[in-house]
């Protein structure tokens, strides 16, 4: 496992990391949640995901009692959250970056987490209808009180992630250093030259989400979707179209001989090309079973065999 600087902090994360959104809870147990995490940290990973609206804030209950369990030293790992959703209706408690539902939904994820702090939190989207700057105030606040050490933005459009920074520096706070995108073969916009001013301006990182298209990108729905997978839940039940779309299908068709030649699964070939992009910090993985975790690690075996004429080709079929 290889370590990279979140943008210009000094932070250090592996290369792969593990993400709990859709599986803990709705496919993994406390037990089988334990054997994945454990597999993923002794392969070198060392940022694990979580978010306050994955699974109703089950996911990060999970987690936590997880992380109890495993008993590890506290200084080798990274947890993150994200906060936006809410977990209950009403005004100041869901779609939002106000500073009440910052604070008090802190302090929820951190109970579910059991945990003193989170290495990063995310602001899971942007929020139109809070200023910029009172978002970038309860961060910094929250970060200063302790209970996080970093914080970033998710999905967030450049020219909002500009903004928050300039903010920050205008008034001396804790800055956000690191976004978490989108990022796969399908999907690549949120990397690409719209963010430049963020990634090569401000020296930003980035932690990857679905490399592997929600699974569309390991060659499992060619044939349908099978019953024990992720496009079988009914809570991603929007994911059925993505997954079965006639297009879609014809390019991971495509790409089949290119990592067959290259001696690597869909999967690992997939994971592998997102390590391609030097704006990306980390990749974050996914699994339901422990098989999946040690599949998706050997993938750091191909990360320096895509040649520039495989890359071209790849270019080729995504367009």
């Amino acid at each position: 496992m290889k370590y990279r600087h979140l943008g210009k902090a000094g932070i250090q994360v592996s290369e792969l990391s593990f993400g709990s959104w859709v599986t803990f809870h709705n496919q993994a147990g406390i037990d089988s949640t334990v054997e994945m995490m454990s597999a993923a940290y002794d392969a070198g990973v060392n940022f694990f995901d979580n978010a306050e609206v994955y699974a109703a804030g089950k996911s990060e209950e999970i987690m936590g009692a997880a992380l109890k369990k495993l008993g590890w030293h506290r200084g080798s790992y990274l947890i993150s959250t994200k906060l936006f959703w809410g977990l209950h209706e009403g005004p100041n408690q869901q779609n939002t970056l106000n500073r009440k539902y910052l604070i008090e939904a802190m302090d929820g994820s951190l109970r579910r987490l059991d945990t003193d702090y989170v290495d990063l939190l995310f602001c899971h989207r942007a929020d139109s209808t809070t200023p910029i700057e009172e978002t970038v105030w309860a961060m910094h606040n929250i970060i200063e009180r302790g209970k996080a050490l970093y914080w970033g933005t998710s999905e967030w459009e450049a020219s909002d992630i500009v903004s928050a920074i300039e903010i920050a520096e205008r008034h001396h706070l804790h800055k956000p250093i690191v976004e978490q995108p989108i990022y796969n073969m399908f999907e690549q916009h949120r990397l690409g030259a719209d963010y430049t001013a963020v990634y090569e301006g401000h020296e930003y990182g980035s932690t990857t989400w679905s490399p592997l298209a929600s699974g569309l990108l390991t060659g499992k729905y060619q044939d349908g979707i099978p019953a024990d997978s992720r496009g079988a839940l009914e809570e991603v039940s929007f994911l059925k179209e993505q997954l079965t779309a006639t297009d879609s299908l014809a390019k991971v068709a495509a790409l089949k001989p290119l990592a067959d030649e290259m001696g690597a699964t869909l999967a690992q070939f997939s994971l592998a090309w997102c390590l391609q992009n030097p704006r990306v910090s980390t990749v974050l993985t996914g699994a339901s079973r422990v098989e999946q975790v040690h599949e998706n690690m050997r993938s750091l075996e191909f990360v320096d065999k895509f040649s520039p004429d495989v890359l071209s080709e790849i270019e080729r079929i995504f367009g």
